[in-house]
């Protein structure tokens, strides 16, 4: 994207307990029924819609009273606490009137339909974020046979050559070396970034490129790396209002709300950088008689010329390209959609930079280029423009800022021809790595795991994170992460509980002679 080409383009992801659970927007959307259907007619028995359910319900404590009554799709009393945001603004209910305005309906989109829009579901608890570290990891933390080993860099995967057979890890503490051994399996949940790098550390992956690097070849796995998937939106669709009620810098550093943060856990601090209601639509690029939407609106009341910079630094703009756009506009009152393509059809891929597991691994993302994502993410912006012309957001005084891109100005406002530029310019990830070491069954030479997740040609080997997924569903993607995880443990538990009552003991000794 041109307005980052005087900087490095951040692609971050964390190191932390808990994952990037810990720094998302806490947006809890499950995707959609298709997504999983579709996963299972790929050859994944035990992954479509209706199996993959009581997952996402295992773990859900819904604390809305209206979703929570619906049981068919909702719980109570899981680990993961889920809500609606303490906060709104006076702009959050227009957003769903203008939604019916253009003839949507307000939907639970966790529920049976997609389409339509809805205030946001949050992995929150009492205003506060709920991470799977806060949700999972706090409630065990002292059980005898839960053992966490922080500040701890994980260099490659022990697999003994002879058998295939994975046996522990070897990992870096405090500047040493350590190993631990596994008694039954080892299970790699790195997530899309450090999985693919690890599988390849540890002799697992594309045979060409292994060798080229002088690592030996266990495992010859062409699709470890491959099959990137994100979902990407354009940036800087901001439309200018004339009350002041949307949320600005000023009103986040106000000392009043921060005691009310501090004391009461309510207030505008509660907010996820101003994001309040969520739609799903289809283009005309997908089935309209379908419920499979192929845009999201992510709906802010707190846009980029709200925080310059803040704004500049997270979406690496450069100074120039910013104060082009937004000088003018800083501190104004505002909100923002951004229009997310829901399955784009661009793949990139993972490479290791070199055989040091200290090096960050090479990213290729290969974004917008298939030509078909350009088209459904330029009527996603027009479909946005739209959504903004009602008379429930006109009362605002609700209008475009339509200032243009600095390498668009030769194109007339508002054509295709423009919006495809300005989609080149300002396209910006949306954090969601998928997909590089999918899932599929063993006629697929691309797969890497088996419906069971375990990897395919090592043995106790699995993989339990984003990159399993075979397609990246439709929606942010932390609740499908955290089911997976669900469905994952249950997988451990139904092969490992079945092999005790016949020879658990040898298979614990054989790996315990290690």
């Amino acid at each position: 994207m041109q307005s980052q080409v005087t900087k490095t383009f951040w692609l971050t992801h964390i190191k932390v307990l808990g994952g990037s659970s810990v720094l998302n927007t806490m947006l809890y959307v499950r995707g959609n029924r298709r997504d999983f259907d579709q996963w299972e007619s790929f050859g994944n028995p035990g992954w479509g819609y209706d199996d993959v359910l009581p997952y996402f319900k295992k773990s859900q404590d819904q604390k809305n009273p209206h979703l929570a009554r619906n049981t068919k799709y909702h719980s109570t009393g899981g680990y993961l606490t889920v809500q609606n945001c303490p906060y709104n603004t006076p702009l959050s209910l227009t957003y769903l009137q203008a939604a019916e305005e253009h003839g949507y309906k307000i939907v639970d989109v966790n529920g049976e339909q997609q389409t339509g829009f809805a205030f946001f579901q949050y992995t929150m608890r009492k205003g506060t974020r709920c991470s799977a570290a806060k949700a999972f990891v706090r409630p065990i933390k002292f059980r005898k046979n839960f053992h966490l080993s922080l500040w701890s860099h994980v260099t490659r995967i022990l697999i003994d050559p002879s058998t295939k057979t994975a046996y522990g890890v070897e990992f870096i503490r405090n500047g040493r070396v350590e190993t631990i051994f596994a008694k039954k399996e080892v299970v790699l949940s790195a997530g899309a970034i450090n999985t693919p790098q690890l599988l390849m550390l540890s002799g697992i992956g594309p045979r060409n490129h292994l060798e080229d690097l002088g690592i030996s070849v266990i495992q010859d796995s062409p699709g470890v790396g491959q099959n990137l998937q994100d979902h990407i939106a354009l940036g800087g669709l901001i439309f200018l209002i004339d009350y002041q009620i949307s949320l600005k810098t000023s009103i986040l550093t106000n000392l009043k709300y921060l005691l009310q943060y501090a004391i009461y856990e309510k207030g505008p601090l509660t907010s996820s950088i101003g994001l309040e209601a969520i739609g799903f639509l289809s283009t005309k690029y997908a089935n309209q008689t379908d419920d499979w939407p192929d845009i999201e609106f992510l709906i802010t009341s707190g846009t980029i010329n709200n925080a310059p910079d803040v704004a500049a630094n997270a979406f690496c703009l450069t100074d120039d390209f910013y104060n082009q756009i937004h000088s003018e506009i800083i501190n104004h009152d505002s909100f923002g959609i951004l229009p997310m393509i829901l399955r784009p059809k661009s793949r990139g891929y993972v490479k290791l930079k070199s055989k040091n597991p200290l090096d960050y691994p090479l990213m290729y993302h290969n974004y917008l280029t298939n030509p078909d994502d350009v088209n459904v993410l330029r009527e996603g912006v027009k479909a946005a423009i739209a959504f903004a012309e009602t008379s429930s957001l006109r009362r605002f005084g609700a209008r475009l800022h339509n200032k243009p891109f600095p390498n668009c100005k030769h194109l007339p406002m508002l054509t295709d021809e423009y919006w495809e530029c300005a989609i080149r310019q300002f396209t910006m990830t949306i954090y969601h790595y998928s997909c590089t070491a999918k899932m599929g069954p063993r006629s697929d030479p691309t797969a890497v795991v088996d419906p069971s997740l375990k990897v395919y040609g090592v043995e106790g080997l699995r993989v339990i994170d984003a990159s399993i997924m075979p397609t990246i569903t439709s929606g942010n993607i932390n609740a499908p992460v955290i089911m997976i995880g669900e469905k994952g443990s249950d997988l451990i538990k139904k092969d490992w509980l079945g092999r005790q009552k016949s020879s658990d003991n040898t298979i614990i000794a054989s790996f315990d002679e290690r």
